[in-house]
């Protein structure tokens, strides 16, 4: 899907690099109906690479799954093991872009992600939080995005374990690309 529109393009044309620094991708579940247990993943690659018009760019990234953090090392073992994430099987989730339509600072991000060999289509609203100039001399843009998944469409079934965690896992990522010289 390619989506043009005809408002102004906000950013500049070429690859725009991830700054890692200022990047978080996190994630939301429900654990037995009752509170929601967070994490986030800490090795994120990302790629936006901005053409003459939204239809002509596009937006990879790649997630090792391995690197889940949810603030407990126990928990974070078995989420890694395979019962669950099976990272020795699934070592990533991959993001494609398909296409982006929107305008000003209000964006709908379309793509497909892929969670080991299971591929799905996603829809991300993006916000761009802006673009500013650097005291190094250096251009960032800022975006928040956010998105849902369900587990069991990946094959992340949990196994006896299913039954505690809710079946919708709310995706809320805070990236900053760097401007191409």
């Amino acid at each position: 899907m390619s989506t043009i529109t005809t408002a102004a393009q906000p950013l500049v044309e070429g690859t725009w690099a991830l700054d890692t620094n200022h990047t978080a991708v996190g994630f939301s579940i429900r654990r037995l109906g009752l509170a929601k247990v967070r994490g986030h993943f800490r090795d994120v690659a990302a790629e936006l690479v901005v053409g003459p018009t939204p239809a002509e760019s596009r937006v990879t990234a790649t997630i090792a799954l391995a690197s889940i953090d949810s603030g407990n090392a126990d928990r974070d073992a078995h989420l890694r093991s395979a019962d669950l994430l099976d990272v020795e099987r699934r070592p990533t989730m991959s993001f494609r872009s398909t296409g982006i339509r929107g305008a000003g600072t209000d964006w709908a991000l379309v793509g497909d992600l892929s969670i080991g060999d299971v591929t799905r289509p996603i829809t991300l609203e993006v916000q761009l939080g802006g673009v500013t100039d650097f005291f190094d001399g250096t251009r960032h843009a800022g975006f928040e995005a956010t998105g849902e998944i369900h587990r069991k469409d990946f094959g992340l079934g949990f196994g006896p374990m299913g039954a505690m965690l809710g079946d919708v896992v709310k995706l809320e990522l805070d990236l900053e690309f760097i401007e191409p010289a």
